[in-house]
């Protein structure tokens, strides 16, 4: 995830550059259910509203929240499918607060209703992040959903005024990459706490989808926009975030802005990044999927490293006999093309490995969803380039 907003206040007040920061154990985002009452073009789970067998059970959940806690794990992200639509939901997320956790829930917010806001608030929550696709008949579109918008509008009021931490998640492809200025307009208007921009990655039906992903210059266009709305945010002393998913070439992307804007800054602004480090699939960031299989982020469900139900999630986690933890996890990952010449790779580590793999078969490729220019990474010397250079 590429905190935008931290960026933004540290151009306004410095803080002390230091090393790359490795948690206690991963942010483990974990599917609990894959049943959903929605059926969006984008899901990389392939959910639908049946119910799927050989899930993992209450109690199965908790011993495997045992082993995660022991090992370090700090934030559970409890998704789906959609989360809401398991029995002991409130069971579970109960269970992982009086632990420790710091608890995310990520809803589509259609099931959230003035008879189940309460229990969402008694839970304590620290996030609860509501996706939208677009203002109206876009999202209803994408949900493929009549009403959805508004459900998860009126979600989005209802934990408001329950005083929850919320935010919108908003997935960009081509087709709806227009909505952008309209859904930031709205999280102003309706005092959300949070953005989360996320690039389309290719899983599931954003796999199959992948002809509609955003185009590079809008990809760009977006940024531009995010940008600006987190400098204004960021100068006026708001607490408002701004965040991005599974595109780390938007922390060169803000290198490039910083120099144009404020090229006194850039060293500092590059030292950060450094220490924000990219990519950290498989090593800070990990997936428990449905059936307890392990992942190395939620868009690898293709490839597993093993199932809690055989091994622990900290043993399976802990093993670099596997071939694609063993590469995610060194030092400096060995990626082809592009990125291997790249000058800022120590910014983003390569970008997204998934995409490389869906696309080019290899997982060591260089990302196709790279949007910088040979300019902008230093293949080709860029007029900006004295300001950006380590």
């Amino acid at each position: 995830m590429f905190r935008i907003s931290h960026f933004m206040r540290e151009l306004i007040k410095p803080t002390p550059v230091g090393r790359r920061h490795r948690p206690s154990g991963p942010v483990v985002i974990w599917n609990l259910i894959r049943r959903c009452n929605l059926n969006c073009k984008h899901c990389y789970s392939l959910s639908t509203d049946v119910d799927f067998a050989g899930e993992l059970t209450t109690a199965e959940v908790a011993e495997v929240m045992v082993d995660l806690k022991r090992f370090g794990v700090p934030v559970l992200i409890l998704s789906g499918g959609e989360p809401l639509l398991r029995p002991d939901i409130f069971d579970i997320s109960a269970r992982a607060k009086q632990m420790g956790f710091y608890v995310g829930l990520s809803t589509n917010g259609t099931p959230i209703t003035a008879g189940n806001v309460a229990r969402i608030a008694d839970v304590g929550y620290d996030y609860v992040g509501i996706s939208l696709d677009g203002i109206g008949e876009v999202h209803d579109r994408f949900r493929r959903r009549d009403g959805a918008f508004a459900a998860s509008l009126a979600a989005l009021h209802l934990c408001r005024a329950r005083g929850i931490k919320v935010g919108v998640r908003f997935t960009i492809t081509q087709e709806n990459g227009a909505e952008l200025p309209r859904l930031l307009d709205l999280v102003d208007a309706e005092e959300i706490d949070k953005f989360y921009l996320s690039h389309l990655n290719y899983a599931g039906r954003g796999d199959r989808n992948r002809d509609g992903d955003a185009a590079f210059a809008l990809t760009r266009w977006a940024m531009d926009q995010l940008f600006e709305r987190a400098w204004d945010h960021a100068r006026n002393g708001t607490s408002k975030e701004f965040v991005t998913g599974n595109n780390d070439a938007d922390g060169v992307y803000l290198l490039h802005w910083v120099a144009r804007r404020m090229p006194d800054r850039v060293d500092h602004i590059r030292a950060k990044l450094c220490e924000w480090g990219g990519n950290s699939s498989g090593v800070n960031i990990a997936n428990i999927d449905n059936l307890g299989n392990v992942h190395p982020d939620t868009f690898w469900w293709h490839y597993s490293l093993g199932n809690v139900r055989d091994r622990p999630f900290s043993a399976i986690w802990a093993d670099m006999s596997d071939p694609i933890m063993r590469g995610l996890n060194v030092e400096r990952r060995t990626i082809g093309g592009r990125c291997a010449t790249c000058r800022h790779f120590d910014i983003c580590n390569g970008n997204t490995r998934v995409r490389a793999l869906k696309l080019t078969g290899d997982a060591w490729a260089e990302d196709p969803g790279c949007y910088l220019t040979d300019h902008e990474i230093g293949i080709a010397a860029p007029q900006l380039q004295e300001l950006v250079d380590a």
